[in-house]
C-alpha cells in the first residue's frame, strides 16, 4: 500500500532544516533514532531528595558522598563474600573521603612494594564498583562525566574485564603502568569521586539552603558545581535572595539570625560583609541587659563572656532596626494585612508592658530601648539609617552572595514537577474545607499552581528588575512577604512573632498558627486536588516537601495521606535535632521505587576518616513501583520520544526530496 504523502508546513520546514544541521543525512538522523531507542530501554537514574539543610555543611557533603548510604549497600553487595567488614568500611571510607584516607593508608606502609600491592589491589576493587554504578548509563553518559587525565584509561578498565584471559595481561599492565608512573593516587581520587557522581543522578534540594547552621555558603559552593540538581527555593532562600536584592527588611532578618545562631561568620568571612558599623553602633547604643540576645547555639565556639556580650548587643541592635523597617514596610503595603506585627507603639515604658491587639497585656523582659522614641517609634535613628545603608551596600555589593543567589536563579524555582512528583518547599494555601485558597496580589486573586507562579515571577522581578519602578518596588516589598506574610506558600501561618519570643516570657504569645495545609496535607482527597491543580498524572504521583520537621521522636510519619505526600525536613539543622529525634531524611527514587532514608547524627568528617564512622541510616521502603521504571517510563523518556519522532519525520523529509541530504561530518552529542 503506498504510504499517503506528507504535506510539510512551513514551520515543519524551517524548524527540520535547524535540526538537519546536527544531522546531515539518512545515516546520522538514523543513527541517532536507533541510540536513542536504546537509551529508553535503560533503567531511569537514581533521583535524591533532600530539604531544610540549614547550613549543616559537613552532615550534607558526607550524604552526598556517600549517596545516603547507597554506596555501603553496592559495596555489600559486590564484596559481600571476599571482603571482611573491616575491608568493606575501609573501602567505603575511601571512596567518601579519597585524598584524606589515601595519606593514613600510605602512612602505614614503609616498604614500597607492599604499598603498590595494596594500589593494585584498591584499583581493581574501585573499578569493579564503577562499573556497578555505571552499568545503568550510556557509555556516552559515563565518557561525558569521566575526568579528562584519565578518560581513557576509565574506558578501557571499565570496558575490559582481567578475567578474560585475552585480556588479563593487557588490564594488569595499565593497572600497574597508573602506580609505576606515580598516578596511583590521583587516579584513586578521580575514581572514587566518579562514583560518586555516578551513583546520584539527579540531586532535589527542597528548599532553605541557608541559616542557623554554621556554613550555608559551603553547601552553595558544592551544589553550584553539581553535575545536576535543582533547588524548590524555600522561605529561608528567599530571605537571602531578598538581601541580595537589597531589600532592607530581608537584610535585617538574615543578620538577625545569624547573630542569633552565632554565624555572624558567614556574613563576614564568607561574604566580605563589613559588620563593623553596626558593631561600633551597638556597642555605643546598647551598653544595659542584653541577656535575651545571647547567641542561641554556639558550637565549638571559644569566645569569651565578653565576645557574646558584643554578638549580643549587635543581635539587640539589629533586631530594633528590623522591626522598624518592617513596619515603615507594613504601612506602605495596606494589602499585605500585617498591621499586628507593628508592636512598639503598643509599648508602655512606664510601666514595662505591651498590650497587643488582641487585648491582652503582657509584662515585658526588656524595655531598655535607647532608639526608640515613644512619640515616634518607628522612626529610624541617624545612626540606625547609617548603619541600614551600610548593610544595603554591603549585600547587594557581595561578589560570592551574587553568585550563589544567580546559582538558585538558574538552577531553581519555587516549585517544580519532574517524574510524576510535584516538589515545593513548604505549602498551598487553603480554605478550611480543603479547597484552594484565593491570595490576593495586587488586585488580583491567585491560587494553587497560579499562586506559586505569580510569586515566582515577582521574586525574579526583585532581584532582575520590572517593567517599572513602582512594579520593581512592589516586587522588593513582596519578597519580604514571602518570608513571614500569612498568605505566602513557602510560610503559611497567621503570623511570625519575633517581637514577641524576644519581649515576652508568656509562651502563649509565641504561638503561629499554622494555615489549613498542614492540618489537611493527611487526606488524600486533598492531595490529589492539588496534584490535579498541577497537573500532575500517572498511578504513582507525589507531593514532596519539607519546611515542618517531622517529629519523629513522638511518632509522627513523613509519609501521609496514604503515600500521596512526603514531608522529608527531618532535622539536617542541629537546632532541630531535639524535636524530631533523629538528623535528616533523604527520599531516595531509583528505578523499582521510592525508600525513605533515616539519618543518625553526623559526627565529625575527621571521625569519618580515621575511624571510618558513617552516618547511621535506616531505610523504609515507601513503595514499589509495578515494574522496573526505565527510562521511558520518565520525563526525559517523554522527551527523547519527542526527539525520535522529530527525526523520523526529517528522514522521511529526506526520503521526500524535501530536504536534501549533506556530507556526513562528526556531530557533537550534547545529552
Amino acid at each position: 500500500m503506498e504510504k499517503k504523502k506528507h504535506r510539510y508546513t512551513d514551520n515543519e520546514l524551517r524548524y527540520l532544516n535547524l535540526l538537519s544541521r546536527n544531522f546531515p543525512n539518512v545515516a546520522t538522523a538514523t543513527t541517532e533514532i536507533i541510540n536513542l531507542e536504546a537509551i529508553l530501554n535503560l533503567p531511569k537514574g537514581t533521583e535524591h531528595f533532600l530539604a531544610d539543610l540549614h547550613g549543616e555543611y559537613e552532615a550534607f557533603q558526607h550524604v552526598l558522598r556517600n549517596a545516603s548510604g547507597t554506596i555501603k549497600r553496592k559495596v555489600n553487595e559486590i564484596f559481600n563474600e571476599t571482603l571482611s567488614i573491616r575491608e568493606i568500611k575501609e573501602l567505603c571510607t575511601l571512596i567518601y573521603y579519597p585524598k584524606e584516607k589515601l595519606e593514613l593508608m600510605k602512612a602505614k606502609f614503609n616498604d614500597e612494594e607492599e604499598l603498590n600491592d595494596r594500589y593494585f589491589i584498591t584499583i581493581n576493587r574501585l573499578v569493579r564498583v564503577c562499573r556497578n554504578v555505571s552499568s545503568k548509563y550510556t557509555r556516552s553518559k559515563v565518557h561525558k562525566a569521566l575526568p579528562d587525565d584519565f578518560s581513557y584509561i576509565i574506558q578501557e578498565l571499565l570496558h575490559e574485564r582481567s578475567t578474560d584471559p585475552n585480556k588479563q595481561a593487557y588490564v594488569d599492565g595499565i593497572v600497574h603502568s597508573i602506580i609505576d608512573t606515580g598516578r596511583a593516587d590521583a587516579f584513586i581520587i578521580a575514581m572514587c569521586n566518579l562514583i560518586q557522581q555516578l551513583t546520584i543522578d539527579v540531586l532535589h534540594i527542597l528548599g532553605d539552603v541557608f541559616d542557623r547552621g554554621p556554613s550555608p555558603d559551603k553547601i552553595m559552593d558544592i551544589l553550584c558545581n553539581y553535575h545536576n540538581f535543582d533547588i524548590q527555593w524555600g522561605n529561608h532562600d528567599i530571605l537571602w535572595m531578598g538581601a541580595a536584592a537589597g531589600n532592607d527588611c530581608s537584610i535585617a532578618n538574615v543578620l538577625r539570625v545569624a547573630l542569633r545562631y552565632g554565624n555572624q561568620h558567614v556574613i563576614e568571612n564568607s561574604y566580605g560583609i563589613n559588620l563593623l558599623p553596626l558593631a561600633t553602633f551597638a556597642m555605643a547604643t546598647y551598653t544595659g541587659d542584653c541577656s535575651a540576645f545571647k547567641p542561641k547555639v554556639i558550637e565549638g565556639r571559644t569566645d569569651d563572656l565578653q565576645d557574646n556580650q558584643l554578638l549580643a548587643q549587635m543581635h539587640k541592635a539589629i533586631t530594633i532596626i528590623q522591626l522598624k523597617l518592617e513596619a515603615a514596610t507594613i504601612a506602605r503595603r495596606p494589602d499585605f494585612d500585617m498591621d499586628d506585627r507593628r508592636q512598639l507603639h503598643q509599648i508602655d515604658f512606664e510601666h514595662g508592658t505591651i498590650t497587643l491587639d488582641n487585648g491582652t497585656t503582657y509584662d515585658l523582659l526588656d524595655v531598655d530601648l535607647p532608639t526608640v522614641n515613644p512619640a515616634d517609634p518607628y522612626a529610624l535613628t541617624p545612626g540606625e539609617q547609617a548603619v541600614v545603608d551600610h548593610l544595603h551596600e554591603a549585600f547587594t555589593g557581595s561578589e560570592k552572595l551574587r553568585r550563589h543567589i544567580l546559582c538558585m536563579f538558574r538552577n531553581g524555582c519555587i516549585y517544580s514537577v519532574t517524574n510524576g512528583n510535584l516538589l515545593y518547599h513548604a505549602s498551598i494555601p487553603l480554605n478550611a474545607d480543603g479547597t484552594l485558597k484565593d491570595v490576593k496580589i495586587q488586585g488580583k486573586y491567585y491560587h494553587g499552581k497560579a499562586l506559586l507562579k505569580r510569586a515566582g515571577e515577582l521574586i525574579r522581578e526583585a532581584y532582575f528588575g520590572a517593567e517599572t519602578p513602582e512594579q520593581h518596588e512592589f516586587a522588593i516589598d513582596y519578597i519580604w512577604y514571602l518570608w513571614c506574610g500569612k498568605d505566602s506558600p513557602a510560610f503559611d501561618k497567621d503570623k511570625m512573632t519575633t517581637f514577641e519570643r524576644y519581649f515576652i516570657a508568656d509562651k502563649e504569645a509565641w504561638k503561629e498558627k499554622k494555615g489549613y495545609y498542614y492540618a489537611m496535607r493527611d487526606d488524600p482527597e486533598v492531595c490529589d486536588r492539588i496534584l490535579d491543580e498541577f497537573g500532575v498524572t500517572g498511578k504513582f504521583r507525589h507531593i514532596i516537601n519539607g519546611h515542618v520537621p517531622v517529629k519523629t521522636i513522638k511518632g509522627e510519619n513523613p509519609v501521609k495521606a496514604g503515600g500521596k505526600l512526603m514531608v522529608i525536613d527531618g532535622g539536617f539543622s542541629k537546632a532541630y535535632q531535639p524535636e524530631t529525634g533523629i538528623a535528616g531524611y533523604t527520599l531516595v527514587y531509583h528505578s523499582r521505587g521510592f525508600q525513605l532514608v533515616q539519618h543518625e547524627p553526623f559526627t565529625s568528617i575527621t571521625k569519618a576518616i580515621e575511624e571510618g564512622q558513617d552516618i547511621v541510616s535506616t531505610y523504609q521502603l515507601v513503595e514499589m513501583a509495578d515494574h522496573r521504571m526505565l527510562v521511558k517510563d520518565t520525563d526525559k523518556g517523554e522527551e527523547l520520544r519527542q526527539q525520535i519522532a522529530d527525526l523520523k519525520l526529517l528522514l522521511r523529509a529526506y526520503r521526500d526530496g524535501e530536504i536534501k541530504e549533506k556530507a556526513w561530518r562528526p556531530i557533537t552529542n550534547k545529552r
